[in-house]
């Protein structure tokens, strides 16, 4: 979620305000009245540029109120833009963790992040609803527009109303103003949709149902997940059916919500919250868990050379009450047979074996029998050991710098346990000297 939101906060941080003074408010609404005007005038309406003119002076009252700031500007190069505008008031305040400061203006906040503008927010339109009646004008302009002259204009002031509903929708969303923010995303996705500029923009209706979403509105947020399947838009790894899934059960509707999640399963397989939401229907349900294992056999028959979809059998396997461990490293091996130079399937069994051996640990830390006490370490050390070959295995194959520390900063932990031997000792600072370096 916040990576869709966040990516669409950096988008906005790169669009440029090309705002009027907070001064000339009033003039741009009076520019609208007069421009109103002019299209009750029958023969001006006929005319495309009487419209055109209308939804420029609609765009410019919305520029007008927030100022000539723009989205990552620093507060010494506003100094200049602003022309000796003067904030009425600052304040310092913590918006989700994070500390802004905030120059009020006569019209406007400016909310300021590590000396740099993130957001503005509008606290006294000049007229209301200003991009919503520029959006009206320009499809009249479109109308009249019969020979498409100026098509590439208005697609550019669509485009243009279209960022600015995005920014607002972000700003929102920073304040925390998340019903508000699914309302902007709405009008954000909404305006994308008009001809000519006619790009509908998924993330904007993804991110109207999840703002609606942490706004517990998830009747709306149902509205915009359902348009996201219609328009085969499935958010980070397939979340939207996982949400709707959850919004189904929490409807009533047991059937729907698994039916929910069973479809994405079969387009995202490896999806974590997918998944758990299956794990835990079948293992709760009462009902059997095979059709869990049925779902898999049909991503199989899809992707056979798919390795990663026996990693994720090996994951289900043991998530199971009680685990299944060697059908879990069967499907484990097999992930190295598909594909020599996947790694997934050697760390997923040498994770496991090395968290047991720790639960061994802990649990003889605990026995006060000497004989089961030295059983516990036996099977401590045996356990331990047998991690290292599939982790050194995943560190042989991976390509990934990130997983092959990860990899040896496990090796060298297990190693270290037995670094009296002179083979393990040798493991021990080969890796220790691979975390240390960090490559």
């Amino acid at each position: 979620m916040k990576k869709i939101i966040f990516a669409l906060a950096l988008l906005a941080s790169v669009q440029v305000a090309n705002a009027q003074q907070l001064k000339d408010a009033d003039a741009a609404a009076k520019k609208v009245e007069a421009a109103k005007a002019a299209t009750l005038n029958e023969k001006k309406a006929a005319n495309m540029a009487t419209w055109l003119k209308l939804g420029q002076t609609y765009v410019d009252a919305y520029n007008a109120v927030q100022g000539n700031g723009y989205i990552g500007a620093g507060e010494s190069d506003l100094a200049l833009l602003m022309n000796g505008v003067k904030p009425t008031g600052n304040e310092q305040v913590t918006i989700q963790g994070e500390p802004y400061t905030v120059q009020h203006y006569e019209t406007a906040d400016y909310y300021f992040s590590n000396g740099r503008l993130a957001f503005i927010v509008t606290t006294k339109p000049a007229v209301e609803n200003p991009l919503g009646e520029a959006v009206k004008a320009y499809k009249k302009a479109q109308e009249l527009d019969v020979k498409g002259k100026k098509t590439k204009d208005i697609a550019a002031a669509i485009s243009a109303i279209h960022d600015k509903y995005s920014n607002d929708a972000v700003a929102a969303y920073s304040l925390q103003k998340y019903a508000e923010s699914s309302k902007w995303f709405e009008a954000a996705a909404e305006v994308s949709t008009v001809e000519p500029y006619a790009q509908l923009d998924t993330n904007a209706i993804y991110n109207a149902g999840l703002t609606a979403w942490i706004a517990s509105d998830i009747d709306r947020a149902k509205v915009f997940f359902e348009k996201c399947l219609e328009h085969n838009y499935y958010g980070d790894d397939g979340d939207v059916y996982a949400r709707l899934s959850t919004i189904a059960e929490k409807q009533g509707n047991k059937e729907l919500s698994v039916k929910y999640l069973e479809d994405g399963f079969v387009n995202y397989p490896k999806s974590q919250s997918i998944l758990i939401g299956l794990i835990n229907y079948y293992t709760t349900s009462g009902g059997s868990t095979d059709r869990l294992f049925e779902l898999l056999d049909v991503a199989k028959a899809n992707e056979p050379g798919n390795a990663s979809l026996w990693y994720v059998e090996g994951n289900i396997r043991l998530k199971m009450d009680p685990p299944q461990v060697e059908e879990a490293f069967k499907a484990y091996d097999h992930c190295g047979e598909i594909s020599e130079t996947y790694e997934y399937g050697y760390i997923g069994k040498g994770i496991y074996l090395y968290n047991h051996a720790v639960e061994v640990q802990e649990k003889a830390s605990f026995e006060m029998d000497d004989a089961k006490y030295a059983a516990l370490v036996e099977e401590y050390d045996k356990t331990l050991k047998a991690a290292i070959e599939p982790f050194e295995k995943a560190y042989e194959v991976s390509k990934d710098n990130e997983i092959k520390l990860t990899i040896a900063e496990y090796i060298k932990n297990a190693c270290f346990r037995f670094r009296d031997d002179p083979v393990y000792k040798e493991k021990y600072e080969k890796y220790e000297a691979v975390v240390a370096s960090g490559k």
